[in-house]
Order: C-alpha cells, then structure tokens, then sequence
C-alpha cells in the first residue's frame, strides 16, 4: 500500500500502529517511506484494498464506528437499472451480481487502487478469475438495460481492452491472440459458447472471464459514475463480491445505486444488498471457549473494534456481520474476532491440572506403514476433498441416483456430496493432469461414505457410516491389468498378508473392463475392485491413456480399527 496514502486515512504509522497493525491480524512484513506491506489471510479479502484495510484499522484504534453503506433511491431514473440473464448463459457462467456507483472523483491513485483490488479479488477468492470476474465500466460508454447472455465464439465481436493495433476480434480470436486471452484460455477452452454482457445498444462490454471491452469497458479520471459487475458460479460468494467492492467506492465518496437482476431460471432479486447479517451467539459459550469472564458490554466494545455490531433483546444476543465480511459462518469465527479485539497476548497461559502420555495412534501408524510401501514403489500421495461434485461422481457411478447421494444442505460451494469412493478424485486428479510427464502413480489413503440403510439397527446415529479406504492409480500410454496386480501383491506381502490367503475373483463391474476386473478377496472376505478403468470412465474425464487401479477397504481388511 502508497505509505502516504494510508497515513491521510489512519494518522502517521508509528511502532505502536504497526504493532495494531499486526495484531488485527494483518502481520507488517516490511514499511518503507514510500509503502507499506501487510500479509493479509484468504479469510479476510475485504482488507485487499487500501479503503478496506484502512477502514477496519481505523474500527481497531476505536477512531472509527461501525460502517454504515447506504443504497440510494431515485426512482425516476432507475427504470432501466436492469441486468437480463439470458438463458444461454446459464451452460457456461450463470450468475452474476451488479451495482451502479456514482459521484466518483477519480484520481490517478484511486484508478490504481480499484485496479489492485479488482486482480487481487481476481487472484483470491476469485481463483484466478475461475470463481469469479470483475468488471467495471464508465457509465457514459453504455446504455443500460444490460443483458447477460452468451453466444458462439466466432459470432462474438468486439476490440479487447488494450488490443494490439485496436483490431476487432471475434472470441475464438481473442482466446489465441490476445495476452489476457492466453492467459486465461483454459477457463474457456471447453465451452461451447461464451460469456458476454452488452448494453442497450448491442455493445459489447466484455467477454467474462477474459477481457472487457476497449471501448465500454476503461475508467479514467473523467469517469464520474461507473457499473460493476461481478460474473461466476456462486452466487453468495458474488454477492459478498461485490459488496466489498463497493463498500470500497463508497469510502472514496461514490454513491450506491442499486439494480434490478432479472433471472427467469434462479430467480430475480436485488443487487447489492447492504445489509448486516444477524448471527446469534451466547456470550457464555464465547467465556467458556476464551476462559475468560466478560460481559456484555465488554463483548459490544470488542466486536465493534473489530468492525461487528452487536444487539440485545428478549435474552438474545446478536452479532451484525457487515455485508462485506465473508469470513464470519459461525459464533466461533466471532469467538476469534473477540480474542484478536482482546489481544493475545493479554491472555494467561494455564497448564491443565491432568496427567496424560502420549502415544501414537494404530490407525495412524498402519496407514504410516502403507504410504511407505507405496512411496517406495514410486507412487505419490494425494489428499482431495472429503466433499465433491455430485456430476463428477456421475462421470464413474453413473447409475447412482439423487437418493443414493449425501447431499450437503446450503453449500456455499459447488462441491455439495460426501464423496463414495478414492478413485473417482485420484481420476479427476489425473484429468487435472494431463500435460505432466507419465507415468503418473497416485495414491490416496482417506474416509469415504455411504448411507445407512441397514434394515433393523442402525449401524450409525447419523445414518452415515464412514469408512477408511486405500485407492491406488497409475495412467500410461501401455499400463495394463498387471501393473495394478503387482502393486497389490507387493503391498499384500510387505503386509504380512500371504499369497495363499487372498485372491483375485471374476465380477462384472461397469467402472471397469469386463474381463479385466476383479473383487479382492482376503481371508474369503471381499474387500475391494482391481482392474482397468472403462474406455466410458476415461473419456469423461478427457483422458487419453489406459488407467489400471484397485480400491479397498482398509477396515474389511483388518488394517484399521473402526
């Protein structure tokens, strides 16, 4: 951050406001006299901008109050403050969130910062732009109503923000030969049709999440008022988006105008919503976490340095999370604002009045075991997501239905099952990795689940039952059958598990070749499937070799205690 910029809003950066600074939880890496720099964590992207950072700062020293957004009303001119999603967009980037923003006084400064904030919300929560794309026009260059929609590339025509020789470009062009296009490409590549939004006028602004347009799509210091759009697959995340985008216009002087989001498929609603959410919490649960013995009072003063309102009544106690946090799900996370306002190092360490020893977890040291083995075959371990995508589980289990999934209530990601099984992720691991060298051989030991559905007792309170599974792949242009065998048997021998006491048995299995699958069965107990990927399998993921692999069950097999 400009060091002189930040002293305007947060008074001169003494010792002592860089040790504030670093306790807020933004630890100072370096201040020279021309800048300052801060590590800021990916929970807290509202800090990203100068506005940001200044404005919770300032909420930390106690010389400022809660922020306040307010969204303006002018119905007289707000008739075509309007976003049309059409249909079309839904296949390839189907939601977005807007705002309008006006009486800005742009200078060259300000320019710079809008432009930090916008590539590094782009770099974080944005995952590099896969998540979410920013956009942000001048208001003289467009005419509104705005759709969003998308066409086929080659029917896409416009001249790309800082097109070499200001040549018009169709999107298929663009993706080739223009620099954020090559950039970018691979958030396109497969899509049969591109994102665009245009205005009243049939201008093209912009093609998210590659490039605005040169003539729509460019603020300068003349620009007064500007429309931001923020364009993705989460919807609550574009929210949150766009309001830390505009809360850091509206500290530059910008007034909040809001807009109508016309969306026939998800619904309509209203874009941006400033509003604080409530989250109740009890201040005795927060005591009982801190061991500490605060009241009320005591509980407001910290929330409100850390920039959280707080309200009390009929024996309820509510936090008023500000529209631009995205970090605060649960009153534990207000439980850590409280011990950052309080300071830790005002906290007393106790040693518990217990005697324990320690030892290592069997489980952990069977499993120890097993990834040794492996590693020493030349396999790499791998560690995904408990939580996945219920259409890439299709891409193998295609016979599954909705009942069969465990689907995860309100998630605020795409990823919305319990995964069932290892190899569906070591597979989605290897379409992710298709230009590495080969062979690839992966491994990956974890939990995996499935519904309950023992007729008498339940084998479970939650009706889930969990269980601890090894999956193990390798992908060649020649790998077979066999390759997959000889690491079983290697593994099943350096485990003290005779040759004699398990076999390899035929089965029909539709993940797998016919007549190159087999269920593992150990001590007449069936514990898993070897064999060769299906042709089906592998070409939903995009890849292009034979993948041999095997899956079992670590618990069946007597490895690991439940």
């Amino acid at each position: 951050m400009n060091k002189a910029e930040l002293e305007k809003k947060v008074g001169k950066i003494t010792k002592d406001v860089e040790e504030k600074i670093t306790s807020m939880g933004a630890p100072v890496e370096e201040i020279t006299n021309d800048s300052v720099s801060v590590e800021v964590f990916p929970n807290r992207p509202d800090l990203l901008s100068l506005s940001g950072f200044s404005r919770s700062l300032n909420q930390y020293l106690g010389k400022e109050k809660i922020a306040k957004f307010k969204i303006e009303n002018d119905k007289k001119i707000e008739k075509d403050y309007k976003v049309k999603i059409d249909k079309s967009v839904k296949k390839v980037r189907p939601h977005t969130a807007c705002a309008i923003v006006k009486g800005l006084k742009l200078d060259d400064e300000k320019i710079k910062e809008i432009v930090d904030i916008q590539e590094k919300l782009h770099m974080s929560i944005g995952r590099k732009r896969k998540k979410i794309a920013i956009g942000i026009y001048p208001m003289e260059k467009i005419k509104l109503p705005i759709q969003f929609m998308a066409k086929k590339p080659n029917d896409i025509k416009f001249v790309p923000l800082e097109s070499p020789g200001m040549k018009e470009m169709t999107g298929a062009q663009i993706l080739r030969g223009h620099p954020a296009g090559r950039d970018y490409a691979d958030l396109l590549k497969d899509a049969e049709v591109y994102p665009i939004f245009i205005d009243a006028n049939n201008k093209v602004m912009s093609m998210p999440p590659i490039i605005n347009s040169h003539e729509t799509g460019k603020i300068d210091e003349k620009t007064k008022e500007v429309f931001i759009e923020c364009s993705g697959f989460n919807l609550p995340y574009l929210k949150k988006c766009l309001n830390i985008i505009v809360s850091a216009f509206s500290d530059m002087g910008g007034k909040i105008y809001s807009m109508d989001i016309e969306d026939s498929v998800d619904g309509n609603f209203v874009s941006p919503d400033l509003e604080p959410e409530k989250l109740e919490f009890k201040v005795s649960d927060m005591n009982k976490t801190l061991g500490l013995e605060l009241d009320e009072k005591e509980v407001k003063k910290y929330l409100e340095m850390m920039g959280i309102g707080f309200e009390s009544n009929n024996k309820k106690t509510f936090a008023l999370i500000p529209a631009y946090r995205t970090d605060i799900l649960h009153w534990i996370d207000l439980t850590e604002e409280i011990a950052i306002a309080y300071g830790y190092e005002n906290f007393k360490p106790e040693i518990p009045a217990i005697s324990t020893t320690a030892e290592e977890d069997k489980n952990a040291r069977t499993k120890k075991v097993i990834a040794n083995i492996l590693a020493g075959l030349g396999l790499l371990e791998c560690s995904s997501f408990h939580l996945a995508k219920k259409n890439d589980v299709k891409k193998m289990h295609y016979e599954m239905t909705n009942e069969d999934f465990i689907e995860i209530v309100d998630s605020k990601t795409e990823y919305d099952v319990l995964r069932v099984d290892l190899l569906s992720n070591l597979l989605k691991i290897f379409s992710e990795n298709s230009d590495s060298q080969y062979p690839q051989k992966i491994f990956e030991i974890g939990k995996v689940f499935e519904k309950d559905k023992s007729p008498l007792a339940k084998r479970s309170e939650t009706g889930i039952i969990e269980k601890e599974k090894l999956s193990v792949a390798v992908v060649d242009e020649s790998v077979n059958f066999m390759d997959a065998r000889q690491i079983l048997d290697y593994l099943f021998k350096m485990l003290d598990i005779e040759q004699d006491k398990y076999k390899i048995e035929d089965v029909e299995n539709s993940d797998y070749i016919q007549g190159r699958v087999g269920k593992i069965v150990v001590h007449g107990k069936e514990v898993g499937f070897i064999g060769e990927v299906a042709p089906r399998v592998l070409k939903n993921w995009k890849i292009k070799m034979p993948v041999s692999a095997f899956e079992i069950d670590l618990e069946a097999l007597g490895m690991i205690s439940n």
